[in-house]
């Protein structure tokens, strides 16, 4: 038996602040951030709602950040950059998909590889700027 997941206005709402970020938010920033208009909201009831929302495929997680998991409203293949400095996350939509890697990973581990998540670390201008790179 299928089970079937019924509409909440607080996973909407979950879901519009992370859709409408770019931002990459951790759970902490989307449960301050709707807390306003949502006074009833607990930090319980974002974590529960990410962890769904996740496995139902309409958000990703980036990974953790500075001790935080961070999400990402965008599901479709894409790469990442994350700041060493201040912890930003940032979107590499322009960075084609190697499905020579994917091929190349099977091949030699003799797996079945459907896809890969690419993430570069570093420092955003602005820390470069404080650093003095």
């Amino acid at each position: 038996m299928e089970r079937t997941t019924r509409y909440s206005k607080k996973r909407a709402a979950i879901l519009a602040a992370i859709r409408g970020t770019q931002c990459h938010p951790s759970a902490e920033w989307v449960y301050q951030t709707l807390k306003p208009a949502h006074p009833d909201l607990s930090l319980g009831t974002v974590y529960r709602n990410l962890t769904l929302l996740q496995t139902q495929g309409e958000i990703q997680s980036v990974g953790v950040v500075n001790g935080q998991t961070r999400y990402d409203g965008v599901t479709e293949p894409h790469s990442h950059f994350v700041c060493n400095g201040c912890g930003q996350v940032l979107d590499l939509l322009q960075i084609q998909q190697d499905t020579d890697l994917d091929r190349t990973v099977s091949q030699q581990y003799g797996l079945v590889v459907n896809g890969h998540e690419l993430t570069f670390y570093g420092f955003c201008p602005s820390c470069m700027q404080k650093i003095k790179f």
